[in-house]
């Protein structure tokens, strides 16, 4: 327990992430991409997208209809923040359920080529959509944490790394650097995809039984957003820009 806590505590998972700030502030090389290795990608990435879909469906529906069988009591308890702040909670899962699914379809580029207008269209959207995933993400961090203080320091780090990624793709876009926008967008994709990576993470705490889960929530969400993150930079330096 020790050596996890400090393995990932924030100081630790915050210096992994700043070595990554010389790399942004870099123009992308690109490398040839085997195809198995971007199927791969794709996989991975519309899997996360599944299981971010099924957490906000099970969240709204959770909302509406709690549990009332004791056996779930244990659950009930997890879930007694989000039913505390109902209103914060739909605001910020309806949002962030439409954006994971729309957000993959900008880097197809049979849609982004031939069917552009839609694609900017998009873009706007997602681009709203994002501020208010991002600003109510902040707000929850502090009236629905499940993991205390480390908990918190991951949310507000990660929702406020999302919003200026958003940001910068916004201002990029603006600018006509086409490039550049699609990198600021791709790690926004990473960090919203975090949330899907933590509940496999939370999964096997759970199995492994070792931990209560105010001790683990924060670990579990320290290595979901960073991996994800991390994968996020990784392919955009893999990949470079598209033809």
């Amino acid at each position: 327990m020790g050596a996890a806590n400090i393995a990932w505590r924030p100081s630790t998972v915050a210096a992994l992430l700043g070595t990554m700030t010389y790399e942004m502030s870099q123009p992308s090389t690109a490398l040839p991409v085997p195809k198995r290795f971007a199927r791969l990608v794709w996989t991975l990435t519309l899997l996360l997208c599944a299981i971010g879909l099924i957490v906000a469906v099970r969240r709204a529906y959770v909302l509406f209809s709690p549990p009332e069988h004791p056996r779930f009591a244990a659950a009930a308890a997890l879930d007694a923040g989000f039913t505390a702040h109902r209103s914060l909670t739909l605001l910020h899962i309806l949002p962030a359920a439409l954006f994971i699914v729309l957000m993959p379809l900008q880097f197809v580029s049979r849609i982004r080529t031939r069917y552009l207008a839609w694609h900017r269209c998009s873009g706007r959207l997602l681009i709203a959509l994002g501020f208010v995933v991002g600003t109510t993400a902040l707000a929850m961090s502090y009236t629905t944490p499940i993991g205390g203080a480390n908990e918190i320091a991951a949310m507000t780090l990660f929702a406020t790394l999302f919003l200026f990624f958003l940001t910068m793709g916004f201002w990029n876009i603006r600018q006509r650097r086409i490039a550049r926008h699609r990198e600021w967008m791709i790690r926004a994709f990473g960090v919203a995809l975090g949330i899907a990576t933590t509940r496999p993470i939370v999964a096997v705490f759970f199995a492994a039984g070792r931990m209560m889960p105010h001790e683990f929530f924060g670990i579990a969400f320290w290595l979901g957003f960073t991996l994800t993150l991390l994968g996020a930079e990784t392919w955009i330096h893999y990949s470079g820009s598209p033809s």
